[in-house]
């Protein structure tokens, strides 16, 4: 796989090509906000720098080079790797439906430069809902893709193909326990093979995904799209404090880092929510059907590589 070129090293029809990817972003970015605002979600401004981000640990599916600090009037900050602590707290206290478009920083391993899915400087639309279960936002976001077929076909003269892959909801879902069990610590590529969408859920990861200690299973979803991969993450969150802690004491994950959300927890007002993070990048790939996430980036971010802008 070639490794996408800056803007200014492209040829006059890599530029056409890369003007009509970003009309088609334009186009994608539009309808997906249009959506969250008419099913009344309150559109909140990202955070950039903060004293707490997600770990991204014990994550599966996290890679981090490195994590980014600075200090800012003698503090140390956190550059935001996910908002996913922001959301949970301010869709406690404030908004029963949120939504933002949340710059992600993640130093991936450099060896993912050739995935083709994976950047270190990426957007997410983060949205999260009070009172909400898993279901609701399976059901939320099946439906908004499935419109997203919809309108490209009305709007475009032809169909990108990816999007005929969108067949009517619900999709069907995979347990990541039973996935493992049959085809081992690489069921990811077996998920790949498939040619519709599908969920995997079950998934062991961070302090705020909701797990039952019970049974030891985990309330939360990714969604995989065919040709593509993961381009959603997302979960039925944890709200008491009692299970937070001990799940960041088992995760050797510091206390100080989440003092806001575990205090919070502590009085009660945290609230039962649920939500997830959709890769605008990585649809965007999948939509238009370029061979290189980096090639919807007007400013490439590609693992290992930096450009001179």
């Amino acid at each position: 796989m070639e490794l996408p070129k800056p803007i200014y090293n492209l040829s006059d029809s890599e530029i056409e090509r890369k003007r009509m990817i970003g009309s088609m972003g334009t186009f994608l970015l539009k309808f997906l906000t249009d959506e969250f605002i008419k099913n009344g979600y309150q559109w909140i401004m990202p955070v950039i720098f903060s004293k707490s981000t997600d770990p991204l640990w014990p994550d599966p599916g996290a890679s981090i080079e490195k994590r980014l600090e600075a200090e800012i009037y003698g503090s140390n900050v956190k550059v935001t790797q996910s908002m996913i602590v922001h959301k949970i707290v301010a869709c406690s206290l404030l908004y029963e439906k949120l939504f933002t478009y949340s710059p992600n920083v993640r130093i991936e391993k450099r060896e993912r430069a050739f995935t083709g899915i994976h950047a270190y400087e990426f957007t997410q639309l983060d949205f999260e809902i009070r009172d909400a279960e898993s279901a609701d936002v399976i059901k939320f976001v099946e439906s908004i893709f499935y419109k997203l077929k919809k309108v490209f076909a009305e709007n475009y003269d032809h169909l990108p193909s990816n999007l005929e892959n969108l067949i009517n909801p619900p999709w069907k879902i995979f347990d990541s326990e039973k996935l493992r069990e049959e085809f081992g610590q690489d069921w990811e590529k077996n998920v790949l093979d498939l040619n519709e969408p599908v969920w995997v859920v079950n998934i062991p990861r961070e302090f705020y995904d909701y797990q039952d200690f019970n049974t030891g299973k985990w309330d939360n979803y990714d969604l995989y799209l065919p040709a593509l991969g993961e381009v959603l993450s997302g979960a039925k969150r944890e709200f008491k404090y009692s299970k937070m802690l001990e799940k960041i004491s088992r995760d050797g994950l510091k206390e100080e880092n989440f003092k806001v959300i575990l205090n919070l927890a502590k009085s009660g007002k945290i609230k039962k929510c649920a939500g997830a993070g959709i890769g605008i990048e990585r649809l965007l790939k999948w939509v238009t059907n370029v061979d290189h996430i980096g090639n919807v980036q007007i400013f490439p971010r590609i693992p290992g590589h930096v450009y001179d802008l």
